[in-house]
C-alpha cells in the first residue's frame, strides 16, 4: 500500500462519487424532456421519472452524510482518548469537528503541539494537514 500524506491521502470512489450522480442526473434529463413532451401519456412519465430522480438523489446524499456524521463521532471519540493517553488531559472543546478530523494523521509526538496551535492560531484542517511532519496514516476513512 502507498504511503499516506497529505497530497494523496482523500479518497474518491468512482462509482459512488461520480456514476451514481450522472446516472441521477440522466433519469432526471430524461424525466424533463418527457414532462416537456406534449403527448399526455409522457407528461405523466416524465413527472414520475423526475420525482423518483429527486427522491434517489436524497437518498444517495443523505446515505453520505449519515456515514460521515457516525465516523466523525467517532474520530472525536478516538481522538479524545488518544490525547488523554497522551497529555492526561481531555480534548479542548474549542476544537472544530474539521480540526479533530486533521489531526487524527498527527503522531503522537506531534498532536499536544498542533493542538495548541490548531485553538491559539485558528489553523484550519488543511493548515493542520500541511503542518504534520510524521503523518499517521488511516486507510479506514468512510
Amino acid at each position: 500500500m502507498q504511503q499516506q500524506n497529505f497530497k494523496n491521502h482523500g479518497r474518491y470512489l468512482p462509482l459512488w462519487h461520480f456514476i451514481i450522480p450522472l446516472v441521477i442526473g440522466g433519469i432526471l434529463g430524461w424525466g424533463i424532456v418527457l414532462f416537456c413532451d406534449h403527448h399526455m401519456h409522457t407528461h405523466f412519465l416524465g413527472a414520475a421519472m423526475i420525482l423518483i430522480s429527486l427522491v434517489l438523489f436524497v437518498i444517495w446524499w443523505y446515505a453520505r452524510a449519515f456515514a460521515l456524521r457516525a465516523h466523525d463521532k467517532a474520530i472525536r471519540a478516538e481522538e479524545n482518548f488518544r490525547y488523554y493517553l497522551l497529555t492526561g488531559k481531555p480534548f479542548p472543546k474549542e476544537l472544530r469537528m474539521g480540526q479533530v478530523i486533521a489531526l487524527r494523521f498527527a503522531s503522537d509526538e506531534e498532536m499536544p503541539a498542533l493542538v495548541q496551535r490548531a485553538i491559539t492560531e485558528n489553523l484550519s484542517a488543511k493548515q493542520i494537514k500541511q503542518e504534520i511532519k510524521n503523518w499517521r496514516a488511516d486507510h479506514n476513512r468512510v
